[in-house]
């Protein structure tokens, strides 16, 4: 764990220049809208180390799998986000000398994640290796207004010198992903075009044919008054700038606003976009700088309306939250049911920006109770829309008669991930997808959704568990052999408790959710049997067997779930028995001695209480959590948020505190030494659910919202926003109350601590703790 930023309820704040920390920054003050994002890149050139990085939503390339020996049903490539043109840069050349502060003596430097109003400020005084002493302002945004458009407001000021001064706004569309398998380059030249006051460069992925046109228009001024000032437009392949030369006095400020467009052809015909970009960058020029950062500062207050939380006492804690929450609003908007949520956002290109099963469980939950209800049903319709290549995928595997396995990565559908004991055995993934429809429909009360989509999908998800498991003679039970549960720190594996479990589920849920289908609109629910020839007597009857037979692996002696078959057989280390200098494990041991170890990667028999905790009772869940959270290490993102919201289910608050922090604070202090790669997005969601389900205790039961909350002894108060039904529902929790108020004109009926209580926008609801 490192403290290298400083603690600000509002704001991420580095100071002092220390290179070594450059890449991590460069995550944790990304900045996105949804639409285009990118890493906190210098606009200046750079020669130290640097992950460059900026993107465009659903703009990806299938680069062929590298691997030493192919398997049947094996991925033919990994489908990744691709490093797109970069639109930032300004390079700055002071009387010939070019500004890079890896060769210069930085005086001071900071930089300012503004979270409240969505920018990114730095300043810093340098001195060059002549001598030369220049201070620098930028401040940078991805406009959530028009979500096409970026812009920065760049100054320069010579300190100890005057002389000629030249800046070069550009477009370089030169990239290349450092994790390309073979170093390949995926964007070719379609066409450009300059003037001198900016330009556009249109651009092609191999393969996979998307066209981005990115572009930019820029003015200048000298100590506030607008300067016209010749310039030189520059080309070569795969770039564009323009060359502004002038002549700078000492303590003069040069500030040059340039304003920049990425137009994708998943948008916009393709034939069309180079005279589109054009006409977008002359309305965001002509509104200027300051129109533009009012409009972002405007747009992020709306936000904050129903996502902010408030924690009182506690900065470190108060400015993790916000973290998180800016983060997830930067990388989703809901708008775009083509577009899903990567692991990375627009932060990095680790995982290669796919969708996992991350969504399902743990972004599915944060999008339902802060934002319209047409985003989580976007989520869900992108799943939908995709069995197709889910059926497709289990076809390949042996499975057959419109049997799904969702893939583990995917950007269109396709399976793309090239781990084999990932690709073909972490098959609880169909899980998580069958559990976000059932807590859409619990939470919202769509049930029509079910008719028009998502029985569908839970009929496909249940014939793969009935074809996937298999009939133990010697223990007359269904088995599930040869899988990877949640915790990756063990493969092919049998009786992963977790999946037996969500499988059974799966197949329990489809048949209570045909019973209701069948009920609500029996000509819709014909329909959908004759499509896809679902044999609905002998089916379910075989649903119904695996269900009443199913094998979970138990022991009697400790009374806990067994993680697998086998768990019990390893040496049962604990994990405060390991030394410092072996973690995280997976940067420090071989995989064989990580298999071979009883250490847990993340939540996995905890993951299935966390889920279905209504069918254990308190006792059971504790024995498993005492037993299970010593062997694991957290070396996954996901793992601490449902360990903190199990803690302080259980009552341990310090212990749900802890967790709280490290997942709300995993990327700024950089727990897992890979905030470099970039910030840990899907996870994000689940800080929110610690805060939200855990110390606010919120579950959705019976058709209403319960609160069974509890304050950590660092902080003073909580207060929380939640959607629900169409209305708006803020949650206040102090030591001595707690108080819940509704924009709703009608009654809202909800538990607090067991008893049903009812609010309404007249009045609020005020109960002692």
């Amino acid at each position: 764990m490192k403290q290298y930023f400083k603690v600000d309820e509002w704001r991420i704040i580095e100071e002092g220049f220390n290179p070594h920390f450059n890449k991590v920054a460069e995550s944790v003050f990304s900045l996105g809208n949804g639409r285009m994002g990118g890493r906190a890149n210098f606009e200046e050139a750079y020669s130290g180390e640097t992950l460059q990085g900026n993107y465009v939503a659903g703009v990806y390339y299938p680069d062929k799998t590298r691997v030493g020996w192919w398997k049947n049903g094996y991925p033919e490539y990994f489908a990744k986000v691709l490093n797109a043109a970069n639109w930032i840069g300004i390079d700055v050349s002071l009387n010939g000398e070019q500004l890079d502060l890896a060769k210069c003596k930085v005086l001071n430097f900071r930089r300012e994640l503004n979270m409240k109003e969505g920018y990114l400020k730095r300043n810093f005084r340098a001195v060059t290796a002549t001598g030369k002493e220049v201070e620098v302002e930028s401040i940078r945004i991805n406009s959530l207004a028009d979500d096409e458009a970026g812009a920065i407001s760049y100054s320069i000021k010579p300190v100890n010198f005057g002389g000629y001064i030249k800046l070069t706004p550009s477009i370089d569309g030169d990239v290349v992903n450092k994790d390309a398998n073979y170093d390949e380059k995926f964007w070719e030249e379609v066409s450009k075009h300059t003037w001198n006051d900016g330009g556009v460069l249109q651009m092609r992925t191999k393969k996979t044919g998307f066209e981005v046109a990115t572009g930019m228009k820029y003015h200048v001024s000298v100590d506030g008054e607008p300067e016209h000032i010749e310039a030189e437009p520059v080309t070569r392949e795969k770039y564009i700038g323009t060359e502004i030369r002038m002549e700078i006095k000492q303590g003069q400020r040069v500030t040059l606003c340039k304003y920049a467009a990425n137009l994708s052809s998943q948008n916009h015909p393709a034939d069309e976009m180079m005279g589109l970009t054009q006409e977008f960058l002359e309305r965001i020029c002509h509104k200027g700088f300051d129109a533009m950062l009012a409009e972002q500062a405007a747009a992020w207050v709306e936000k904050w309306k129903q996502n902010d939380i408030i924690i009182e006492g506690d900065a470190a804690a108060q400015q993790g939250i916000r973290f998180n929450i800016f983060q997830l609003n930067q990388t989703y908007t809901g708008e775009d049911d083509r577009l899903n949520i990567g692991p990375k956002g627009f932060t990095g290109e680790k995982y290669g920006g796919s969708t996992y099963w991350d969504t399902e469980a743990y972004c599915v939950p944060f999008y339902l109770a802060t934002a319209p209800q047409k985003v989580s049903r976007n989520l869900l319709l992108y799943r939908y829309k995709q069995l197709g290549k889910a059926i497709e995928n289990a076809k390949l595997l042996g499975f057959k008669d419109g049997a799904a396995l969702y893939p583990m990565v995917t950007m269109d559908g396709t399976e793309c991930h090239n781990e084999w004991e990932i690709t073909f055995e972490e098959i609880h993934r169909n899980g998580a997808i069958a559990f976000a429809i059932f807590n859409y429909v619990r939470y919202t009360g769509d049930e029509q959704y079910l008719a028009d989509y998502g029985l569908e999908v839970l009929i496909a998800i249940s014939r793969f568990w009935a074809q996937r498991v298999n009939w133990s003679a010697q223990r007359q039970k269904y088995v599930m052999l040869g899988v990877t549960g949640p915790n990756e720190y063990e493969n092919n594996v049998n009786n992963n408790w977790y999946t037996n479990t969500i499988a059974v589920w799966c197949m329990r849920y489809t048949l209570d959710v045909i019973g209701k289908v069948k009920s609500a609109d029996l000509a819709k629910y014909s329909e959908l049997k004759y499509r896809i020839g679902f044999k609905e007597e002998a089916e379910t009857a075989h649903f119904r067997d695996i269900i009443e037979k199913m094998y979970y692996p138990y022991d009697d002696n400790l009374k806990i779930f067994l993680q697998q078959d086998n768990y019990l057989d390893k040496e049962q280390t604990l994990v405060k028995d390991l030394s410092a200098s072996d973690r995280p494990l997976v940067q420090k041991w071989s995989w064989d001695r990580i298999l071979r170890s009883p250490f847990i990667k993340q939540a996995d028999v905890l993951q299935g209480l966390y889920f279905f905790e209504d069918e254990y009772d308190i006792d059971t869940i504790r024995r498993n959590y005492d037993f299970y959270e010593p062997r694991t290490v957290h070396e996954s993102s996901l793992s601490p948020c449902v360990h903190s919201i199990i803690a302080a289910k259980l009552g341990d608050i310090e212990r749900a505190y802890q967790f709280y922090l490290r997942t709300s604070r995993l990327d700024i202090d950089d727990y897992n030494n890979d905030t470099e790669d970039g910030c840990h997005i899907t996870s994000m969601a689940g800080t929110w659910m610690s805060v939200v389900e855990g110390f606010g205790g919120m579950r959705v039961k019976d058709g209403m919202l319960s609160f069974d909350p509890m304050l950590p002894a660092e902080w003073k108060a909580l207060s929380f926003k939640v959607g629900f039904r169409g209305a708006l529902l803020n949650v206040e929790i102090s030591k001595q109350s707690v108080v819940i108020k509704t924009d709703s004109e009608e009654a809202i009926r909800l538990k607090v601590n067991g008893s049903e209580v009812s609010v309404s926008s007249e009045a609020s609801l005020d109960l002692e703790r």
